[in-house]
């Protein structure tokens, strides 16, 4: 168990001895997701491949034939301008995407998943939905539909209350748009 694991899960404890309610639930949403990464880019390390890339290729094929401003994936992805564009830097360099000037505005570049990295995703989604049937395993359908309207809820909650906080940031990025239901 690492250091930080340790550290939540001894504040837990403490909690529950002072008759306080527990944060059981978070710890395993976060748990969860934590080894989930883990996983994962354990399965995609042999494509040379990140999670942040694959969400970058993964963005552009659901967006279609037309390419996507920089600016528009950031926001999808929910992260900032910069952090995008390196990542295209990255994928542009390794032959995974492209950057093609705008049909009606010289100015701007879109950015478009090559054949490549259409292969890629491809690949990917295969071997998501093996970990995904791993990570499940014995698991009903119906404890699957429970979990996922349990979370979706949750999910919505968290977004209430971003945009009450006005869904921002320490960056200012805008955190409560474009999320999905």
């Amino acid at each position: 168990m690492k250091h930080g694991d340790q550290a939540a899960l001894a504040v837990a404890q403490s909690e529950q001895q002072a008759g306080a309610q527990p944060f059981t639930f978070g710890y395993l949403v976060h748990d969860v997701s934590r080894v989930r990464r883990v996983v994962m880019d354990m399965a995609m390390r042999p494509y040379d491949i990140t999670r942040s890339q694959w969400s970058v290729l993964t963005t552009l094929a659901r967006g279609g034939n037309d390419g996507m401003m920089q600016v528009d994936l950031a926001r999808l992805m929910e992260v900032g301008k910069v952090t995008v564009g390196g990542l295209i830097d990255r994928l542009e360099a390794s032959g995974h995407v492209e950057r093609r000037p705008d049909a009606t505005d010289r100015r701007v570049k879109r950015v478009f998943i090559t054949e490549k990295g259409h292969g890629v995703v491809k690949l990917m989604v295969e071997i998501a939905s093996t970990m995904n049937q791993r990570i499940l395993a014995g698991l009903s359908p119906e404890e699957v539909a429970m979990c996922e309207q349990v979370l979706g809820r949750v999910k919505k909650n968290l977004k209430t209350i971003l945009a009450e906080n006005g869904g921002v940031n320490g960056s200012g990025d805008i955190l409560a748009e474009g999320l999905d239901d």
